[in-house]
């Protein structure tokens, strides 16, 4: 580790304090821009920016360098620089939440602190058979670098926008502790619904949220194999039926011939 490197990691440790945080949110599975907005317009290379990431104040990890993407990084082949030096993080993981920092000199009033927050929604369990009704334990989670959720602060609605609380038609809403959510819903056939999960700040307002629509797999949506194979019994049964019917003339007309 250069001495650089120890010098960021010393500074990120014992900072005092944190302002002008940028808080950001998302969902595994798509990519995300933390800019870096007082980085200079000149600097094309980024020579001299670096990024660092906070887990928790316990640890800090450098994850660019003087504009280079550190081999070193959990996270390395996902990561880039945009022309303004931010940072590209691509097909984020619920492991990518935390405090990403635009360190750009030891002047850190120019220091861009991001708070990266990722929502997972995880059903229980996850390999339901769609062919079968069912009940469904719908998990959703805030990761996020430090603090805890207000209580209602993630909360449940179905397709038409109506909150979930309680028990009723085809749910369950198990409650909320500190950041994460539980709701129990119902797979029925022919009335598939959608829900989602949703964090709202102190506004109620919406920051991000999860969707889950159960899937059911009607017992009717035979693949063209099943449709084959169902194919080939009618017309066995109906081979079985023709012969049936030429024994029982062939015995008609033998019994026939006897009396004559």
């Amino acid at each position: 580790m250069s001495l650089l490197e120890l010098f960021l990691i010393f500074v990120l440790q014992f900072e005092a304090g944190v302002s002008g945080v940028l808080p950001l949110y998302q969902v595994p599975g798509h990519d995300v821009t933390l800019p870096c907005a007082s980085a200079s317009s000149s600097d094309t290379t980024c020579s001299m920016v670096s990024w660092l990431y906070n887990r928790d104040r316990s640890q800090t990890f450098s994850e660019v360098l003087n504009g280079n993407v550190l081999k070193s990084s959990a996270r390395a082949a996902r990561l880039s620089l945009d022309t303004s030096c931010s940072l590209v993080l691509n097909d984020i993981t619920a492991e990518d939440a935390g405090r990403y920092t635009c360190w750009q000199g030891r002047n850190t009033d120019q220091d861009v602190h991001i708070h990266l927050s990722v929502l997972t929604l995880s059903p229980s369990p996850p390999d339901a058979d769609p062919k079968r009704d069912g009940e469904v334990t719908l998990e959703c989670s805030l990761l996020r670098y430090r603090g805890s959720c207000q209580q209602n602060s993630i909360r449940w609605v179905n397709e038409t926008g109506t909150v979930l609380l309680g028990e009723g038609v085809g749910y369950k809403f198990l409650g909320q502790m500190n950041c994460v959510s539980v709701l129990t819903v119902k797979r029925q056939s022919g009335h598939n619904r959608r829900y989602a999960c949703q964090f709202v700040n102190m506004e109620n307002n919406v920051e991000i949220e999860a969707d889950y629509t159960p899937v059911f797999t009607d017992s009717r949506d035979w693949s063209p194999l099943n449709n084959f194979m169902l194919a080939l019994r009618i017309a066995g049964l109906i081979l079985m039926i023709v012969i049936t019917v030429l024994v029982i003339r062939a015995r008609g007309e033998e019994i026939q011939t006897i009396i004559w």
